[in-house]
């Protein structure tokens, strides 16, 4: 089996340039989660390194496939010296854990909650799983394992997260950039949503 960690971490390197932080969180029964801190002008962006070392598998499955299964790690990007992001970490790693800790199959439209503020003062507490393929390419991966994806993730605040579980996804994002949502705003207010 190839180790997968290495050739993720290369593929950050060479979309967002060399980390310029790293912290490591490990949750009891799971294997260690990284968040990786990428600086770039006035953008500092979050990305995990850990939840791609297996694939994540779908709840109801009897058994756990080591090889074939969807594959991620998630990124975060806002506004750089407007809060303190850096407090980000702890709540990311336990996103990344989720597939391995909840079970959860982690994709595009799906909303991940945290239960607390993403960082000190954050008018967040859950993420939009965005589409891949923007920012960092997919990490295609030798037959039969699926791609490694690069899912982005977008705060919502609770008000945002409510309509989003009950008009859905798409038309949450319509909603923002119809608003034009700085989505990157550390401490943006919700879209309006009347």
């Amino acid at each position: 089996m190839v180790d997968v960690l290495p050739l993720v971490e290369a593929r950050l390197a060479t979309a967002l340039g060399e980390p310029d932080a790293r912290a490591a969180v490990t949750f009891l029964g799971t294997d260690r989660i990284e968040v990786l801190r990428f600086s770039e002008g006035d953008i500092v962006r979050y990305a995990t390194l850990g939840m791609s070392a297996h694939p994540m598998t779908d709840p109801t499955a009897m058994l756990a496939d080591p090889v074939q299964g969807p594959r991620a790690e998630l990124l975060l990007s806002v506004r750089a010296g407007v809060a303190d992001t850096d407090k980000v970490l702890k709540p990311l790693a336990v996103l990344g854990a989720s597939p391995q800790v909840e079970g959860l199959v982690v994709a595009p439209g799906a909303s991940l909650d945290t239960g607390e503020p993403l960082w000190p003062g954050a008018p967040f507490t859950s993420v939009l799983v965005a589409e891949p393929g923007g920012l960092v390419e997919d990490l295609e991966l030798d037959d039969p394992m699926d791609p490694v994806r690069f899912l982005p993730l977008l705060p919502m605040t609770p008000n945002e997260a409510a309509w989003k579980r009950v008009h859905g996804a798409q038309a949450l994002q319509e909603r923002w950039l119809a608003g034009g949502t700085d989505l990157r705003d550390p401490s943006r207010r919700s879209v309006p949503l009347d």
